[in-house]
């Protein structure tokens, strides 16, 4: 089976990790901050603080900016729910914004939706494809929101030749095995706001310092979101071959723009030439009059050894949701959801791979029979 996207460890990576082992210290200890540094200065960022998810990340990240009850967040309906989650766990509502044709919030839809109770916009870079970010961030600094870019597919994506990260409050990073680089489970918040850095510090670690010696104080009440020497360790070297990660994702990508152009069955999210992409995902979007035979589509890849996968059922459709906030309907992030799949698209494929995935997808489409809404 190929999935649709998949780890890369070479034996530099075990190496990496081995040597911690033997070490000192697996958590603590001064790979966590050698990893920081790197990730800071690979961004172009002042500060990077790592943590044991992105899920933690964006929770520290809603807690700094003081996100409680009554507080609303606005945010895209097409991610992991985790965006919004970390958000409703501070007290505060998710408010669901509509978005394009290429996966990411709808921008011009953001305005209509503040209110007084607003507190932050919380975007994501859909696959990798890089937000409009600064065109937001201008709209957050007209209504004196907070901007935190979760950028959990993003990793290496850059617009307009700067790295994504540089521009919202705060940026939430994802180190989880299947994006573009891993540390096993890993999350990071990137900030050029040093008090928003060190919050982030004292809130990963229980809220406590130390003043002296074996005296320590806790002055706020924090989490267990620390990240061990030994997945820093696998960062560390992971992030030494990121952008040739990126670039063998962008040759496959490539591959798939050109064979798939024109043809009548599906299209693809085309990446503007001021933008580079992680590639996180490829997704393909199905013609509505296949939409109703996606689960056979679905299932024949599988057994032909293709690991799709579905991104992403909107979250106000979960039955926590539901029973929440009640019942809502945004039509192009339904529509997305019926139309989309996501092909595999990441470093350990070969291009013989990536030709034999685009022959059987054709073949395998040109099987079914279609239908209507």
């Amino acid at each position: 089976m190929i999935p649709y996207s998949r780890q890369s460890i070479d034996q530099s990576d075990i190496d990496a990790v081995v040597e911690t082992l033997k070490g000192d210290f697996l958590t603590g200890g001064k790979t966590v901050s050698d990893f920081e540094e790197a990730l800071a200065q690979y961004l172009g960022v002042k500060h990077v603080c790592v943590m044991n998810s992105a899920t933690s990340a964006l929770h520290v990240a809603y807690q700094i900016i003081g996100l409680g009850v009554g507080d609303e967040v606005i945010t895209t309906p097409l991610t992991f729910a985790a965006t919004s989650n970390t958000a409703i766990q501070c007290g505060a509502k998710p408010i669901f914004c509509d978005i394009k044709y290429d996966g990411n919030i709808n921008e011009t839809k953001l305005e209509a939706l503040i209110t007084p109770q607003t507190k932050a916009i919380a975007p994501v870079d859909f696959g990798g494809n890089p937000l409009p970010i600064k065109t937001i961030k201008t709209l957050c600094d007209k209504h004196k929101l907070f901007l935190i870019e979760d950028a959990s597919h993003a990793l290496g994506s850059e617009i307009d030749g700067v790295k994504v990260g540089n521009v919202a409050d705060m940026t939430i990073f994802s180190f989880h095995a299947i994006k573009p680089i891993t540390t096993f489970e890993g999350g990071a918040i990137a900030t050029h706001n040093t008090e928003f850095y060190e919050k982030a510090k004292l809130l990963r670690s229980h809220g406590i310092v130390k003043k002296t010696h074996w005296n320590s104080d806790m002055i706020v009440l924090g989490e267990n979101y620390r990240l061990s020497d030994v997945a820093c360790a696998l960062g560390l070297s992971q992030l030494k071959r990121l952008d040739s990660f990126i670039a063998k994702r962008a040759e496959i990508a490539h591959y798939y723009d050109t064979r798939f152009q024109n043809n009548p069955y599906f299209t693809t999210i085309a990446i503007a030439p001021t933008k580079k992409s992680s590639y996180h995902l490829y997704p393909i979007l199905l013609d509505a009059s296949l939409w109703c035979a996606k689960e056979e589509l679905f299932e024949a890849l599988h057994v032909k050894g293709i690991g799709v996968q579905v991104h992403y059922k909107p979250i106000y459709q979960f039955s926590y949701y539901k029973a929440l906030f009640g019942e809502q309907r945004l039509a192009n992030a339904e529509d997305f959801y019926r139309a989309e799949l996501s092909i595999p698209c990441h470093q350990s494929m070969s291009m013989d791979d990536a030709i034999w995935i685009a022959d059987t997808l054709l073949k395998e489409i040109e099987k079914l029979k279609g239908c209507t809404r």
